[in-house]
């Protein structure tokens, strides 16, 4: 086809000149059934007609009298052929004009295109829904029909480019708007540009939309305290509104995927830190870097003070420890440095036989901790019989009091087995002894610490079973 204008070859399915921008008004084929109803409207006023002319043979007489009557219905008969042809041509023109109306309806024109994309005439599909839309701009079916059509032809840029029409327009419903954002996503997300969906929904402000699509976009992390200063330790936790990784620092440097991974709350302590932190959703696409400044002011409580030098012992020691007024001690005695999650010190501690290193520090009911107080110990004792020979004496000694069936530790009361182990050296009264714990094992393998512990005196062998006198001191209660 070319252009009446300008004489320029237009390509197929194109309406608008691309050198001289005429825009081709497309006369429509004419319809059957508009054809079929003029025809039967002429056909009919024919058959009027020819009833009129068709009249029967007059003698001379019944002439002349005709001749009378023609002159008197003539004029009559040339009003009613104009009144008939006026009416033929309303009948013609209300006909077209209801065939013109029709043909430019939104489900014409999209039944058309239908009918073209059916046959994979694309182009000609699009042409049908572009003249639709110039006169429904309103209609965002002929919109989502067009991004279809480009799509299939895998042009994702025209397609992108009508979808966005609905979402920037402002005016169409929301469900419109939801779809219209539905499908730009696949779009972007067949083609791996994840990075442009999260543009997408951060420019988005209905926040009903965002909340669908949230797991595509990297927001910056969630602080569960705003920076200022403190006078109380804070678990500072980060956030973010999906799965993904947050990285961070906490010195004020600027953070990347190298940093440290947030897994569990940062416990500020006294002194002042800038925190910064970003957050990589599962699509690999970064949020912005958040930082923020606290400053912790506490008062470190004073270590724990142990009465009890370090040094070498040769007979059986309480170790005991003083903590700070609000504070609760804790230790360990693995050399591991101790915390909040470490032994609690609830009284005097039986001094381990061997060398032992325990560390002690007071915990505020702030959080705060303390210096670290350290003390070695070694308990040598003389003339005494080994820990294993005690828990193998202890056992032999409950078999003979038939506590025990045999030396497995079998117990007719019980389905499973008892076994026992070393704890301590304890002194009581003028007597040093072995404490020996009892644990059971139910036949899984899994040992159960009972409510029993057993002494052993540490010279003599001989066995007993811990108990308390009435003031709650330790006893030896024989067994």
């Amino acid at each position: 086809m070319k252009c009446p204008n300008c004489g320029n070859e237009l390509k197929e399915g194109h309406l608008i000149c691309e050198i001289c921008g005429y825009e081709i008004q497309i006369v429509p084929d004419f319809e059957p059934e508009i054809e079929n109803s003029i025809t039967e409207t002429l056909s009919t006023l024919a058959a009027m007609q020819e009833g009129e002319d068709t009249q029967p043979s007059l003698d001379e007489e019944s002439i002349e009298e005709a001749a009378e009557n023609e002159e008197r219905t003539g004029g009559n008969r040339k009003t009613w052929v104009i009144t008939s042809l006026i009416i033929i041509f309303a009948i013609v023109l209300l006909s077209y004009g209801t065939y013109a109306y029709h043909i430019q309806t939104v489900d014409y024109q999209i039944n058309k295109a239908k009918e073209y994309a059916a046959n994979e005439k694309y182009d000609e599909a699009i042409a049908c829904l572009k003249e639709a839309y110039i006169k429904h701009p309103d209609e965002a079916q002929l919109l989502f029909l067009e991004a279809d059509y480009y799509y299939l032809q895998q042009d994702n840029s025209s397609a992108l480019t009508q979808l966005m029409k609905i979402i920037e327009d402002g005016s169409f419903p929301y469900e419109d708007v939801e779809e219209a954002y539905d499908k730009v996503i696949t779009i972007y997300a067949n083609q791996g540009q994840y990075a442009q969906i999260n543009e997408l929904l951060r420019n988005c402000t209905d926040s009903r939309i965002v909340n669908i699509f949230q797991s595509y976009m990297a927001m910056e992390p969630e602080f569960s305290y705003v920076e200022g200063t403190y006078a109380e330790v804070i678990p500072l936790k980060l956030s973010s509104n999906t799965s993904g990784t947050i990285y961070y620092t906490m010195d004020g440097t600027k953070p990347d995927t190298n940093s440290m991974v947030y897994t569990a709350p940062l416990f500020l302590e006294t002194g002042e830190y800038t925190v910064s932190a970003f957050f990589v959703n599962d699509y690999g696409i970064e949020s912005e870097i958040v930082s923020k400044k606290y400053v912790i002011n506490l008062s470190v409580p004073n270590a724990p003070e142990v009465k009890l030098y370090s040094g070498e012992y040769t007979e059986p020691t309480m170790i005991e420890v003083e903590g700070a007024e609000g504070c609760k001690i804790y230790y360990t005695t693995d050399e591991s440095e101790p915390s909040a999650d470490s032994v609690p010190y609830t009284g005097p501690i039986p001094m381990p036989l061997g060398k032992t290193l325990f560390k002690f520090i007071n915990i505020s009911e702030e959080g705060v901790s303390s210096e670290v107080t350290m003390r070695t110990y070694t308990l040598s004792l003389r003339d005494a019989i080994s820990t294993e020979g005690a828990v193998s004496g202890l056992v032999n000694q409950l078999v003979e009091k038939e506590y025990l069936q045999d030396a497995a530790g079998h117990n007719k009361r019980l389905s499973g087995t008892l076994s026992y182990q070393f704890s301590s050296v304890l002194r009581i009264g003028e007597n040093d002894y072995y404490t020996i714990n009892e644990y059971y094992d139910d036949g899984t393998g899994m040992l159960s610490r009972t409510d029993k512990v057993f002494l052993v005196q540490v010279h003599t062998g001989q066995a007993a079973q811990l108990g308390y006198d009435e003031d709650g001191n330790f006893m030896a209660v024989p067994i």
